[in-house]
């Protein structure tokens, strides 16, 4: 690990200011991606800004339509939380299902969104519920956030606040998982909403995406069944030593099958 500046933030306004009189600042959520990547000299930051202090970040409130999560809430607060799981148990479900114990205790919903990983559970519950992505300047939809790996439409000097999740109908989630890092070798969330069907699928590809083909088929049917004979095509999905593309391929249709017999049931 290279040497840097280590600053604990009191608020927001304080942890913007401190990264910006910063040569190559970085903002520390969880710490789940960036501590091993500093450990392997992977990253040389001149300055580590600590988020943990803002108590304002880790805020949880719920309500009959909108479930708004701070984003230094860890995984396991999530998982935890009753005013989620009234309303929205998929969410509870998905954050029950991320790493091991000591990722969930560490882990926030804010470093994981913000850090887009390819095989991260979050970023499909995102874009499955239609949420917006709240940051210091501007609100975001989870449409227009996610833009390639671990790419986002964060700008230089932008930081999340919170997510807002729209309460569906009703919702699902599952995952088939690295037995190893729990990551997802597929994830798909799958929800109905006031504006409609959205299925987004999380693990297969460079970035989480919706899949059209499987959103039209539930609008006609919300059932396991109407979606079974859907094929998703190979091309442009990961390949390496978990899963070939084609398996992937054939994964998402499975586990979309198993998020919406979830949503249903």
């Amino acid at each position: 690990m290279y040497p840097f500046a280590y600053h604990r933030a009191t608020s927001v306004d304080n942890a913007l200011a401190t990264l910006a009189s910063a040569v190559d600042g970085k903002l520390l959520a969880g710490g789940m991606t960036l501590l091993p990547t500093l450990k392997q000299r992977l990253a040389s930051p001149s300055d580590l800004i600590d988020l943990a202090g803002i108590a304002d970040l880790n805020k949880i409130t719920a309500t009959a339509t909108v479930v708004s999560i701070g984003a230094m809430a860890r995984h396991a607060e999530v998982a935890a939380s009753e005013a989620i799981r009234n309303v929205l148990p998929a969410l509870t479900q998905l954050a029950s299902l991320i790493g091991d114990p000591q990722v969930r205790n560490m882990g926030t919903i804010g470093g994981s969104v913000a850090n887009n990983d390819p095989a991260a559970d979050y970023p499909a519950a995102l874009l499955g519920l239609g949420a917006t992505v709240v940051t210091n300047r501007r609100s975001i939809t989870a449409d227009d956030f996610f833009k390639g790996m671990f790419e986002t439409a964060l700008d230089a000097g932008e930081m999340i606040v919170r997510v807002d999740f729209p309460v569906p109908r009703r919702a699902g989630y599952e995952k088939f998982r690295n037995p190893a890092s729990r990551y997802a070798t597929v994830g798909v969330f799958v929800a109905e909403t006031s504006g409609g069907v959205r299925v987004a699928v999380t693990g297969a590809a460079p970035c989480v995406f919706r899949h059209k083909d499987m959103e039209a088929a539930l609008a006609k049917s919300f059932s396991a069944a109407a979606v079974a004979n859907i094929k998703t095509p190979a091309t442009g999905l990961n390949a390496d030593i978990h899963a070939s593309a084609d398996y992937r391929a054939h994964l998402v249709g499975v586990i979309t099958q198993r998020a919406v017999t979830k949503a249903i049931g």
